[in-house]
């Protein structure tokens, strides 16, 4: 089944591409999420017209996405946690932690575009990437102290 993307896939295709997939990944996926519309004869008539709407949209995207690298480029976060031995914390720093203390700070991401392997389980400062875009990785300072 061929259809037209409306957002950028990773490993399939940009916004207002027309690729060819399987039905069951267009009819159960991509079009009930509305990233895709499928390809007839109308709708690639349209595309055209439509293609501007998508770049323009996919445009503004990455725009915000690269306000939102530069703050983070600067940025430096800091955690407290307890410790059990030395430098062992008492539970860990996870994605949706960095998440809730980036939206304390006012940027608004996807849990997915933290790209922390495991929790973190010592203390020590790190440097976390967070994917926002399929070609714009930035590095996250993050500080883990212990909590007095």
């Amino acid at each position: 089944m061929e259809v037209i993307l409306r957002t950028d896939i990773p490993k399939l295709g940009k916004a207002g591409e027309v690729v060819k997939v399987r039905d069951g990944f267009a009819r159960n996926y991509l079009i009930p999420k509305g990233l895709a519309i499928p390809a007839n004869q109308r709708t690639l008539k349209a595309l055209e017209n439509q293609r501007k709407i998508f770049l323009a949209k996919a445009e503004r995207e990455r725009k915000k996405m690269q306000t939102i690298a530069e703050k983070l480029k600067d940025m430096e976060l800091t955690i407290y946690r307890k410790t059990i031995e030395e430098d062992r914390i008492f539970g860990s720093v996870s994605a949706l932690d960095l998440l809730n203390l980036l939206k304390e700070k006012g940027i608004g991401i996807d849990k997915k575009q933290i790209l922390l392997e495991e929790p973190i389980k010592r203390l020590g400062s790190y440097e976390i990437p967070i994917k926002l875009a399929s070609d714009l990785i930035v590095s996250l300072k993050l500080e883990v102290l212990e909590e007095r």
